[in-house]
């Protein structure tokens, strides 16, 4: 059975399960697509990991980003 699809965000912070060199824990979402950029949040480094390579390495959100609405979409433009 396939596993649901987790919904990132933009500014969401992430923890996962094995800490960055650097000791840090969470992680901001910067970039969405077929892989997710990160930003870790103590030692601002940026990292790019396939999406299904977090779902596997995330352990739970801290915080969850701005939700896209439609209109959001319209003031933008």
């Amino acid at each position: 059975m396939a596993k649901p699809v987790v919904g990132f965000r933009l500014g969401d912070v992430l923890r996962l399960r094995k800490p960055h060199p650097c000791g840090g824990y969470e992680w901001r979402v910067v970039r969405l697509g077929a892989d997710l950029g990160l930003e870790c949040l103590t030692c601002h480094r940026r990292v790019l990991l396939e999406r299904r390579e977090v779902e596997k390495r995330l352990k739970a959100f801290v915080s969850r980003g701005p939700e896209a609405g439609a209109g959001e979409l319209e003031s933008a433009e």
